[in-house]
């Protein structure tokens, strides 16, 4: 395994840990009776794709 792949690991650790998040933060919306996605949802979405698209070009590298 080479220090692209480890870190793309890495990465993509990171991606899942801020899926968690924002489900989190979903489902504690729904249970107040949110009717819209919380502020920061759509951000840490941004977030998660800018660190998965990350990944994957080092996956490439690797």
């Amino acid at each position: 395994m080479t220090d692209f792949d480890r870190l793309a690991e890495r990465l993509q650790a990171v991606a899942d840990d801020l899926d968690e998040i924002a489900f989190d933060q979903l489902r504690e919306a729904v249970a107040d009776g949110e009717i819209e996605r919380p502020a920061n949802d759509k951000r840490l979405m941004q977030a998660r794709r800018a660190i998965e698209k990350a990944a994957h070009i080092l996956r490439e590298l690797g």
